[in-house]
């Protein structure tokens, strides 16, 4: 399989992360915090190792301030629904994930106001607009670093001072950034950051986390067993327990922290590099191609490593679908749970073919992936 799917889970997994989830679940298999015997204390322990090596890589300073969860989808609804309360608002942005999108509009009927900038056809943010968009009771602007559709690149930095200016609390949706692109929480005024495991950071999928800069108040969205206070009735206060009830996924945490370790040592800006290289080499064999159309921004200074195209008027599916059967190509097609952002760009009818790549990625992957399309064109 010639894997063009990293913007949904990277793959293959550096072998060191394979053998930490390995390594979690065969040595240390017990539950952390729980017990007082050695093998409960090693879990902790790397469990602890693995919020040093975030905090590290993000400029976090307490690592008590990570939280872990499961996906990047958990780590948003917590930040958002514990901060935002009825009669609050909210800003964000037409290029966001339904992971930001849906809780907002779950919270409107709770008496929460949201307003949502719509960013210009390449899926660029005007923070002109954002800045007008600040009321006396807005409490929160939320932002995807990167959008999942174009791979359009938001001025995070520009829109953390505006926040910080205003006394407005701001969270950076990081799924397509974290472990790719340098994200210092302080330098950008960043209050909330959450991001996934398993893409960049090159983790086990049913991993995430959630910084929560010190200061912030929010409420946990459940509560129970945490291994601490256990004498007390009511939901402890410290960090990280007050948001992480109930076992944690040992393993897959384990498997995080050595995904970090590989970017440590490869160096992220070698890392982003290479997937910057590869991104520019495909829409330069594809901006060849009169038949192919290309959204976003098209430079690959100026996006993630994500590609969204179509094929003349064929609908995206039965694109993705040639590509799998006839050239064992994987892609992701359709909407992308990003229908704000489809109707940004115009193809909310037609979908698209997102390309996107990873640390794993060849050139010769890419010159295969062009001839593919290539010969798809050729057919037409």
């Amino acid at each position: 399989m010639y894997y063009f799917d990293h913007a949904a889970t990277s793959y293959p997994k550096p072998e060191r992360v394979i053998e930490g989830v390995m390594e979690g679940l065969r040595d240390f298999g017990a539950n952390p915090g729980r017990s007082g015997h050695r093998m409960a204390l090693n879990a902790g322990r790397e469990i602890f190792k693995t919020r040093e090596k975030l905090c590290k890589l993000f400029n976090c300073g307490d690592p008590k301030q990570i939280v872990f969860t499961s996906n990047a989808t958990e780590a948003l609804n917590l930040g958002i629904k514990g901060l935002l309360k009825e009669g609050d608002h909210v800003i964000t942005s037409s290029m966001e994930h339904n992971s930001v999108i849906r809780p907002i509009k779950e919270l409107e009927r709770k008496g929460v106001q949201s307003t949502i900038i719509p960013c210009d056809s390449q899926g660029f943010l005007d923070t002109g607009k954002l800045k007008k968009g600040i009321k006396e009771n807005t409490k929160l602007i939320v932002l995807t670093h990167s959008s999942n559709l174009t791979g359009t690149l938001m001025p995070i930095k520009e829109v953390g001072e505006i926040a910080n200016e205003h006394d407005v609390r701001f969270m950076v949706d990081a799924a397509q950034t974290a472990g790719l692109y340098p994200i210092d929480v302080k330098e950008m005024k960043i209050d909330l950051l959450a991001a996934p495991g398993h893409k960049a950071l090159l983790g086990p999928q049913g991993t995430g986390f959630l910084y929560i800069r010190e200061g912030v108040v929010l409420e946990p969205l459940y509560v129970g067993g945490t291994g601490s206070k256990s004498q007390e009735l009511e939901q402890p206060k410290m960090m990280p327990d007050r948001f992480e009830s109930g076992t944690p996924n040992t393993p897959g945490i384990v498997g995080l922290g050595r995904g970090v370790d590989y970017i440590m040592e490869k160096g992220q800006e070698n890392l982003r590099a290479h997937e910057e290289a590869m991104t520019g080499l495909f829409l330069k064999g594809i901006k060849e191609l009169p038949f192919v159309k290309i959204y976003g921004p098209c430079d690959e200074k100026k996006q993630s490593p994500v590609v969204a195209i179509n094929i003349g008027e064929m609908d995206s599916s039965e694109i993705a679908y040639i590509l799998d059967q006839g050239f064992e190509i994987g892609v992701r097609p359709g909407l992308h749970c990003t229908p704000l952002a489809h109707k940004t760009i115009g193809t909310t009818d037609q979908g698209v073919v997102r390309f996107s790549f990873g640390y794993s990625t060849k050139k010769t992957d890419i010159e295969y992936a062009v001839n593919a399309l290539r010969t798809i064109g050729d057919e037409l």
